[in-house]
C-alpha cells in the first residue's frame, strides 16, 4: 500500500482514479487545486504524487517546479496533453514518469509501484502487528493462522490502521482517507470499527488490538505478550 496525494480538478475522473487506487489498496489524498496539494504534501509526505497539469490555481509545470524546489517526492504527471515537447519539458523539469490520459487504474498502479522500486519507496504488500498478517495486495487478512473474514471497507479500515500501527488515527483522517468523505458526525466509523473488534475476538471494554484514544481516535497496536 502506498500513500498517493492526487491532484486533480475534474471531478469525474478524480472520483474514478480514487475508487480505482483504493480498490488496489493504496491509501488515496485528494486535491482540486494546487497550491493547496503543496501546502499538505510539504506538511505531510505522501510515498508519491499523481499530477494532473491543468489545474484551476496554477498550471501543473509551475507546481512540479514548486514542489521539486522543497521535496524530491516522486512524482506522476497523468494529463491529456500528449505533446512529445510538453512531455520531454515536463520529465526536465523533475517529474519521474508521465502518462497520458485515458488511462486504467491498473496501469496508473503499475507506474506507481515502479517509480516508488526505482525511489527504494515502495511501501511493504504485507503487514504484520502482532499475529496480525495484511496482505495488501492480495486483500487478505490472518489472524492467529486463521483467515479473517472481512468486508471489503472493513479490510480498508484495518489495512490503513496496519500502516499506520501505533499511531493514533482520528475518525476524521479515517472517513477522509478511507470513504473519502467530510467529516459529518455521523456513526459509520464507529459501526464499522464495532464490526472489526468482532472479527478481531475484542470489544471497546476489553481491547487487544483496536484502543480507543478518547477524544482523540484509535490506534493499532500488538497486544502484549
Amino acid at each position: 500500500m502506498a500513500v498517493v496525494a492526487l491532484v486533480e480538478d475534474d471531478p469525474r475522473i478524480r472520483h474514478a482514479v480514487v475508487r480505482a487506487l483504493t480498490d488496489l489498496g493504496h491509501a488515496v489524498e485528494s486535491f482540486t487545486s494546487g497550491m493547496a496539494a503543496l501546502e499538505h504534501i510539504v506538511k505531510n509526505p505522501p510515498d508519491v504524487v499523481v499530477l494532473d497539469l491543468g489545474l484551476p490555481d496554477v498550471d501543473g509545470t509551475q507546481l512540479l517546479q514548486l514542489l521539486r524546489g522543497v521535496s524530491d517526492v516522486p512524482v506522476i504527471v497523468a494529463t491529456a496533453r500528449d505533446d512529445e515537447s510538453e512531455v520531454i519539458a515536463t520529465l526536465d523539469r523533475g517529474a519521474d514518469d508521465y502518462v497520458v490520459k485515458p488511462f486504467s487504474g491498473g496501469q496508473l498502479d503499475a507506474r506507481i509501484r515502479a517509480v516508488l522500486r526505482r525511489s527504494g519507496a515502495e511501501a511493504d504488500p504485507t503487514l504484520v502487528v502482532g499475529d496480525l498478517v495484511i496482505d495488501v495486495r492480495g486483500r487478505e487478512a490472518v489472524l492467529g493462522g486463521d483467515p479473517l473474514p472481512l468486508t471489503r471497507r472493513e479490510f480498508d479500515v484495518l489495512a490503513y490502521l496496519a500502516q499506520r500501527a501505533g499511531e493514533v488515527v482520528s475518525k476524521r483522517e479515517l472517513l477522509a482517507d478511507v470513504w473519502r468523505q467530510p467529516w459529518s458526525g455521523d456513526k459509520t466509523v464507529d459501526v464499522h470499527l464495532s464490526w472489526l473488534r468482532r472479527k478481531l475476538g475484542e470489544t471497546a471494554a476489553k481491547p487487544r488490538y483496536l484502543h480507543t484514544v478518547r477524544g482523540v481516535g484509535v490506534k493499532l497496536v500488538a497486544p502484549p505478550p
